[in-house]
């Protein structure tokens, strides 16, 4: 049971966490005031808290840690890369074109940690 519930509560804060980093892509790209409201800046720090510790939670609950299972270790090393990059791309990048292209780079990055969520596979793409 506890399992499911963890399961549930990560998986709803990546639907949240995804949708926020989309929302304010649109919003950089548009240049959009609403990227200097407070709740916008802090709402993606508490949601991803939440799914770091939800994620932390159910790999102890299930046994199956990063360093041990090839799928999990992908799915940290591309964790972090998905932070860096989508940090250039909300942040620090210093032109617009930067920041789109490291935007888009960072979705695609996001879409390979599901599939590696979804398959348990290092390279979810080949057969």
């Amino acid at each position: 049971m506890i399992i499911l519930l963890l399961k549930h509560l990560h998986v709803t804060c990546v639907v949240l966490s995804i949708s926020g980093f989309l929302v304010r892509g649109v919003w950089m790209m548009q240049e959009s005031p609403w990227l200097q409201k407070e709740w916008v800046r802090v709402a993606p720090h508490v949601i991803d808290t939440i799914l770091l510790v939800s994620a932390i939670l159910l790999a102890m609950q299930i046994q199956q840690y990063p360093f041990v299972q090839n799928w999990l270790t992908a799915k940290v090393l591309a964790l972090i890369a998905y932070i860096v990059v989508g940090a250039v791309g909300l942040k620090y990048g210093r032109t617009k074109k930067i920041r789109v292209s490291a935007w888009l780079a960072a979705i695609a990055i996001f879409v390979y940690i599901v599939l590696v969520a979804l398959t348990h596979q290092v390279l979810p793409f080949v057969a």
